[in-house]
């Protein structure tokens, strides 16, 4: 009798250890596949836009968090208002239930703080004015597939409103984001906003005390000081002479993602850069990649960055969402008595030392011989490539990192 139950034991340990390793390794469904792809191509044509824009230094937004927002646009909307989502995501053939489905699973698996050991907290809150009243099933559906909670404000009292909003984002993001705006143009309508914190684990930390004080020019006139980190391992790289650049990619705890930088050889303007930057010549770059023992400096630095996403959705074809006389978001309220008037989409990043232990049997070996050097101390542009959905996580870029004016030199 005994053996029968040991077996039975054994057989359910076996069983559940396969279950757990499967939810682990749990495959994407198809539609979330499609969305997870389409999202990286809705990063490189959204940087794209937002770098033309003048007076803009950092840039820096979450691809797969903007592909929610429409999301939540789609869930709201009826008739050509919702179908242009599916446009700009190219996801015309997805059905509604598997675009909310999908974009929820996606999501769900690429901030997951478990499996993927980082601190990514995402907080998501659809304004509305005071006038309107949000339908029952619309807030548990929004609630349900993308995390939104609900608010109505009252924009006659901006500058109340304005703290109130700014409020909510630093309390849900643990004071790492004080301010989303300072001002709101357009308080008819409805608000989307994205409050985010991002703390990047590496898969083998820097040690705490290689971090000294460095400059980082900003222009060939203009330099800050910043701290930087320092440490020199294997790392994915490759040195495109051609268009003068280094590609140098550091995974992240438990390898599921990677932080890729795209650093020109030289001081000056990313123009030439974000010009060449798509899907396509991203995975040309990511095919060239070999590991290589590199000597590798970055900032250790945090940024927050907060953008208005409304005018360059509506480039990308969110036309009608975000027109006061075409807009038909009448799921949202019953009727169509709404327009999207903003979509803040503000983050903050952190990048420190901390991470898994160095691998030091790496060291004094020939491995780590004549490295090469990465010298992160101008501007330029990082990814968050995630490596099980091949999403963007985040994509930004570097200009103006926090720090005092360095006095010029004599």
């Amino acid at each position: 009798m005994w053996i029968t139950n040991l077996v039975a034991l054994v057989l359910l340990a076996t069983a559940t250890s396969a279950a757990t390793s499967a939810k682990a390794d749990k495959v994407l469904s198809n539609h979330a596949t499609i969305l997870a792809d389409n999202s990286a191509n809705l990063a490189f044509s959204l940087y794209q836009n937002m770098a033309k824009e003048k007076d803009v230094e950092n840039i820096l937004f979450s691809p797969v968090v903007v592909a929610t927002s429409l999301g939540l646009v789609a869930l709201g909307g009826k008739d050509s208002t919702a179908s242009q989502v599916k446009t700009i995501l190219n996801a015309s053939k997805v059905k509604d239930e598997q675009l909310h489905s999908g974009l929820a699973e996606l999501l769900t698996e690429v901030s997951d703080p478990k499996t993927r050991n980082v601190t990514w907290k995402i907080s998501n809150r659809l304004y509305g004015p005071s006038s309107i009243k949000f339908v029952d099933d619309f807030v548990k559906s929004s609630k349900k597939h993308y995390n939104y909670d609900h608010s109505k404000i009252n924009f006659k009292d901006k500058k109340s409103a304005v703290k109130s909003i700014n409020e909510w984002a630093a309390k849900s993001t643990d004071g790492k984001l004080p301010e989303v705006t300072k001002d709101v143009e357009k308080t008819d309508g409805a608000m989307i906003i994205n409050a985010m914190f991002f703390k990047p684990h590496w898969d083998e930390q820097f040690h705490h005390k290689m971090v000294d004080n460095r400059g980082f020019l900003t222009s060939r006139s203009y330099t800050v000081s910043v701290q930087m980190m320092h440490r020199t391992g294997l790392y994915d790289y490759y040195d495109d002479k051609t268009n003068k650049l280094s590609i140098l990619s550091m995974p992240l705890a438990h390898k599921k993602s990677t932080l890729l930088f795209l650093m020109p050889y030289h001081v000056g303007s990313l123009d030439t850069l974000e010009k060449m930057l798509t899907k396509k010549q991203l995975d040309t770059w990511m095919g060239k990649l070999q590991q290589t023992a590199v000597a590798v400096s970055i900032p250790k630095v945090s940024m927050e960055v907060s953008h208005n996403l409304q005018k360059h959705l509506e480039k990308l074809g969110l036309t009608e969402a975000v027109n006061k006389s075409k807009a038909d978001l009448s799921k949202i309220t019953g009727k169509k008595d709404l327009y999207l008037s903003n979509v803040f989409h503000a983050s903050a990043m952190e990048w420190d030392t901390e991470g898994n232990p160095m691998d030091t049997s790496v060291f004094g070996t020939d491995k780590l011989k004549n490295p090469k050097l990465f010298y992160a101390d101008h501007p330029f542009i990082f990814l968050v490539k995630d490596q099980k959905t091949n999403s963007i996580l985040f994509i930004g870029r570097m200009v103006r990192p926090k720090g005092e004016k360095m006095r010029d030199e004599l």
